[in-house]
């Protein structure tokens, strides 16, 4: 059996969607603080169509979609009449400064991808590759505002609302213009005093996208009156509840931290996180069982067990239903170490 053909020849090219993403390239890297501070790429993306958007994504993100494609693609893959040569990623890096090793890996990143793009069609209209690729709301909340006023978001695509019944279209998000707003590219909206505008999505405070006469695009809020305003975004931001002991003070604190609710994150980022917000190196931290015990954790199995025992637990929305009990270092005095004495209870408090 021939060896697959590497790289798409242009009748390959043609038989490729319009929404095929044909070319991305690192626009600039933001920092973000989780668990631990950490850096995502911010990735240009342009499509077979001419369409281009902004992706955000780590590089675990990249590391994760090498191993799936090895799996699938490579030299030891199964499905051998689709193997084909991958590009190189390079593997992780532990020493260094993290904006200094986030800046060094563009250029590498930026080659892998353009590589990675030139698969044959079946890599490249995989679902591994369509899913790094495609730009999700979480890539869109994500966008760095100086990147957001330089190319704010917005979809190529023609309106439906037309074909929806009336009494629905009554029920959308909408504005009216109050002025002529003419369009000074292809990203914006044009549209005559007086036209009703359905409303998609709020890309800032100063712009709004929206859909009139078959046609999409962004325009200044300045501009319309809204009728229906959109509904109000999901907020992205999640809290730790914290409780520091001491023989002095209790102090109860939500850490904000831009992390899943289900995430489990390690034990010396817990640690460092935990030494930053309460300004204390001899510290260690505990939770709570379900006895009422506090329980001290020392390992990444601690802190996953941890996890597992709370996922059932009754939480607020967009409070980790896990807690952190922080205690000095050489403070026993917490722990249930003989019958009949007490554990310490959580505070029965409510933190904004």
């Amino acid at each position: 059996m021939s060896v697959p053909q590497q790289l798409r020849d242009k009748s390959d090219f043609d038989q490729l969607p319009d929404e095929v993403p044909v070319a991305a390239n690192i626009a600039d890297i933001e920092e973000k603080r989780g668990f631990s501070s950490y850096y995502m790429f911010v990735i240009e993306v342009k499509t077979k169509g001419g369409g281009r958007y902004l992706i955000c994504r780590r590089y675990r993100q990249f590391f994760a979609l090498h191993a799936k494609l090895e799996e699938k693609y490579g030299a030891d893959s199964k499905k051998g009449s689709l193997s084909c040569t991958l590009p190189i990623l390079p593997g992780k890096v532990y020493v260094g400064a993290k904006r200094e090793i986030a800046e060094s890996r563009i250029p590498i990143l930026n080659a892998y991808m353009k590589k990675l793009l030139s698969l044959p069609i079946w890599v490249v209209l995989g679902e591994e590759v369509r899913l790094f690729f495609y730009q999700s709301t979480f890539d869109c909340e994500q966008m760095p505002q100086r990147l957001r006023r330089l190319r704010p978001r917005t979809r190529r695509v023609k309106s439906i609302l037309p074909q929806v019944p009336t009494f629905d279209r009554m029920a959308a998000p909408r504005a009216e213009a109050l002025f002529d707003f003419s369009a000074t590219n292809t990203l914006e909206l044009n549209f005559k005093k007086g036209d009703l505008i359905y409303l998609l999505s709020r890309i800032n405070k100063d712009w709004l996208e929206g859909t009139v006469y078959d046609a999409t695009g962004i325009f200044p809020c300045a501009f319309v009156k809204v009728i229906k305003d959109l509904p109000e975004e999901e907020n992205t931001i999640n809290r730790l509840r914290c409780y520091y002991h001491d023989s002095i003070v209790s102090i109860i604190r939500n850490i904000a931290v831009e992390e899943d609710l289900s995430s489990i994150p390690p034990f010396q980022d817990l640690m460092e996180l935990m030494r930053r917000e309460f300004d204390h190196e001899d510290i260690v931290l505990n939770y709570q069982d379900f006895d009422g015990d506090m329980i001290r954790l020392l390992s990444d199995q601690d802190v996953e067990l941890m996890v597992y025992q709370s996922r059932n637990r009754p939480s607020e929305k967009h409070v980790f239903p896990w807690k952190l009990h922080i205690t000095n270092k050489d403070d026993f005095s917490v722990y249930n170490t003989s019958p009949g004495s007490g554990a310490v209870q959580e505070p029965g408090i409510n933190m904004p």
